[in-house]
């Protein structure tokens, strides 16, 4: 018996090399991007004063970015906490009180024994309703001040920006000097949020089901990073691309030493 071997055609053999070996998983290509990238601007028409952070810095949520101009926000702000604070007014009115309250209780016991008339009763007690009414005028008065001196601290917290993440800071844009505002070309700086980041991948349409959220993965940035890091799938899109077949998954990736840069290529393996 002849054993007769009939060569490969180019497409085969290309198939065929392709094709993954038996038992072993499917790689598929992917991208790394930050799990937020924001844009700092101004809440206010002002001044830069100062900026606290430069390109590259990491950054807490809360941690303050950036000073803006606020010398007449701070003035206000001494002003109506001083007028929050006074308690001239209201002692006085008190004291008025207590005097109107002691004299309508004298006319009451001098009215009782009829040494007094009608009328004469009659005006401690107009006297004592007019000092009550004084005293909660004024305590009105000073609540008012108190409401004024929070809204006072509002407007010169918004001369102060802090960061909403925590991250690195991509690019300062504008520099102490210069002019920011909501409506400004460009902003203040930007921020990008790595530690999570998001692992994007497309899938063909027959992997549709086969990948679910909570499912185990591998991905593997491509160089100078390398290496191998454990992520897991966090979304798989409801809605399929019906030109192209395929669907998008999103994996995420811890960093919490910041040694993965955001936009870097990678291979994922679901597990």
């Amino acid at each position: 018996m002849t054993l007769r071997i009939f060569p490969l055609s180019l497409c085969a053999l290309a198939a065929l090399l392709a094709a993954p070996a038996a038992g072993a998983a499917q790689e598929y290509d992917c991208m790394i991007e930050a799990r937020q990238a924001i844009e700092i601007r101004s809440p206010v028409e002002a001044v830069i004063e100062q900026v606290h952070v430069g390109r590259g810095d990491a950054v807490r949520k809360g941690q303050l970015l950036v000073t803006l101009a606020s010398g007449p926000e701070r003035a206000a702000l001494v002003l109506a906490q001083s007028r929050a604070q006074m308690q001239g007014e209201i002692r006085s009115a008190e004291a008025r009180l207590d005097i109107a309250q002691k004299k309508a209780q004298r006319a009451e016991e001098l009215f009782k024994q009829k040494f007094i008339s009608t009328n004469a009763r009659d005006e401690a007690q107009a006297e004592l309703q007019l000092a009550t009414e004084e005293l909660r005028r004024t305590r009105e008065t000073q609540k008012l001040s108190q409401l004024e001196a929070r809204r006072s601290a509002e407007v010169l917290a918004m001369r102060t920006i802090r960061s909403p993440l925590n991250g690195v800071v991509v690019e300062v844009l504008l520099k102490p000097g210069e002019f920011g505002a909501i409506t400004f070309k460009d902003p203040i700086m930007k921020l990008a949020e790595i530690d999570p980041l998001h692992v994007e991948v497309v899938l063909p349409l027959n992997q549709y089901g086969q990948v679910k959220p909570g499912q185990k993965a591998s991905v593997m940035p491509e160089a100078p990073v390398g290496g191998r890091y454990d992520t897991t799938v966090t979304l798989v899109d409801k809605v399929i691309d019906a030109a192209s077949g395929t669907f998008g998954v999103r994996l995420e990736l811890r960093n919490r030493k910041f040694d993965i840069p955001a936009g870097v290529r990678c291979r994922v393996q679901f597990l």
